[in-house]
């Protein structure tokens, strides 16, 4: 399933970058009023600021509220975001839940998701790998570099001013230098 207004952020593991990406092209593009999504298959205890929109045996889908913390999704907040949800699924329910936060969101706006594992079943407008010479925790991504992607390294994130990347037509695209 193509989904062109989604740019969706995988990493090579643990502190690789996924956030800050995220938080950078949400600054970047402040004007578009972005909703971003963290996705993730651990069932860790809920954090304050997150309203409880579904939860279920399987699956947890919140709105995060508080732009006032230092987890991913606060920040993400923080960044510009206009909404930002967190969903805690295991990843044979990933689409269905994918899916029910989509619903959510007005059609064609951009969105920002960081969910590796969300790449096995949508083809989205760019598909951003990140990695860092601190990677905690190193995930097997290798199906995943095998697809069409573009690779930034966290620590080269500091060097420079703009990512090359653009929201043009309803679709995320990478910009060729």
């Amino acid at each position: 399933m193509k989904i062109p207004n989604l740019l969706l952020i995988a990493g090579t593991g643990t502190k690789s970058g996924k956030t800050t990406m995220a938080c950078r092209i949400i600054e970047q593009f402040g004007d578009l009023n972005i909703t971003a999504i963290k996705i993730t298959p651990h069932f860790h205890e809920t954090t304050p600021g997150l309203k409880t929109i579904f939860e279920k045996k399987s699956y947890s889908i919140y709105e995060e509220t508080n732009s006032k913390l230092s987890k991913d999704t606060s920040r993400m907040l923080k960044s510009g975001a206009v909404k930002v949800y967190f969903a805690k699924v295991f990843d044979d329910r990933l689409l269905f839940v994918f899916n029910k936060i989509k619903d959510l969101i007005p059609k064609g706006t951009p969105i920002i998701c960081e969910s590796p594992a969300l790449r096995n079943y949508i083809e989205p407008g760019v598909f951003v790998i990140m990695s860092s010479e601190t990677t905690n925790k190193r995930k097997d991504i290798n199906h995943l570099q095998a697809l069409p992607h573009v690779m930034f390294k966290l620590e080269e994130l500091n060097k420079i001013s703009e990512i090359p990347i653009e929201f043009e037509n309803g679709r995320w695209q990478t910009i060729s230098a």
